[in-house]
């Protein structure tokens, strides 16, 4: 099968800032390509230049050094064409205009799709008539990502798009964009909540320090961190010296309610050696065990505190 076709490429991008009077910088060397039908998670720490590589590729900041190319081109004429969609942060929205007449506005520059049609789509139809200086936070995130769809991009770039909404909002917007990304579309997205990126996004990119860390799906960001969770309890004491020479055993832990906390590289052996050890000591055994395996939470976890 023929490798999709490349959206985006990023090469060897650097971006110089001033931060304080003094020149930082806040991405160095970065290479990436986004292809048509991906979900892109960017994650990183606040100021990792999640934002900043977002704005290179929308055309909105220009890089100090290397290259962009968005749709096979510059990415401001895209931009225009309606071809790519942003939901940014520090976005403003028209003071005094109704949420209706916004979106009709916006659509029918574009000329590619109704405004009732993106109300719909974005839950906005009883909102319409509102002002949009008496929309709530929430709602004003409804409506910034009515006007990235309202082009029908090829590409969505979303900047932290479910700061604001409710439990029952994330779960809608996230449905919207399911529905964006089988019909086609390719979307990027920076967030800080990891549960969204890793039940939502097919590859997560990690930027640390203005540096792309780690680059795949979301299983093989989980299986390179490996280490396991394995927790029990005894009826009597155990020697932690015996627990620590379990076979791939990294730390032990005894909690106040004598809850026994084991890191494995290999939870099947540990199981078994335990249960041998144990076994053999006495016929007493494990109880209340659980063993929990690595999260993209754990690996974007231990991906930024190499850092420090």
């Amino acid at each position: 099968m023929a490798a999709a076709e490349v959206l985006v490429r990023v090469r060897g991008v650097d971006v110089l800032r001033r931060r304080g009077g003094a020149k930082v910088r806040a991405l160095t060397g970065v290479d990436l390509d986004v292809r048509r039908g991906e979900k892109v998670a960017l994650l990183g720490a606040n100021g990792a230049g999640k934002t900043t590589l977002t704005h290179v590729m929308l055309g909105l900041l220009r890089p100090s050094g290397g290259t962009v190319e968005v749709l096979g081109g510059p990415p401001e004429p895209a931009l225009a064409a309606g071809e790519l969609g942003a939901m940014l942060q520090e976005s403003g929205l028209m003071r005094n205009v109704r949420v209706g007449e916004l979106i009709t506005l916006v659509t029918e520059l574009y000329g590619r799709r109704s405004g009732a049609e993106v109300l719909a789509e974005c839950g906005l139809g009883e909102l319409r008539r509102r002002q949009v200086t008496h929309l709530s936070g929430g709602e004003r995130q409804r409506l910034r990502l009515g006007l990235a769809l309202a082009g029908l991009p090829r590409l969505l770039f979303l900047d932290e798009p479910t700061v604001a909404l409710d439990v029952a909002a994330r779960g809608r917007f996230w449905e919207i964009l399911d529905e964006r990304a089988r019909n086609g579309a390719t979307v990027l997205f920076t967030t800080h909540y990891l549960h969204e990126a890793e039940q939502f996004a097919d590859r997560v990119v990690v930027l640390r320090a203005g540096r792309i860390v780690a680059d795949g799906t979301v299983d093989e960001l989980r299986s390179a961190f490996t280490e396991s969770r394995l927790s029990f309890r005894m009826g009597e004491p155990l020697p932690d010296s015996m627990l620590r020479g379990l076979p791939g055993v990294r730390t032990t832990e005894e909690l106040d309610d004598g809850t026994h906390v084991l890191t494995t590289t290999d939870s099947d052996a540990t199981l078994a050696a335990l249960y041998a050890k144990v076994g053999g000591a006495g016929g007493a055994v494990p109880r209340g065990v659980t063993l929990t395996s690595a999260s993209l939470e754990d690996a974007v976890a231990t991906l930024l505190e190499e850092e420090r």
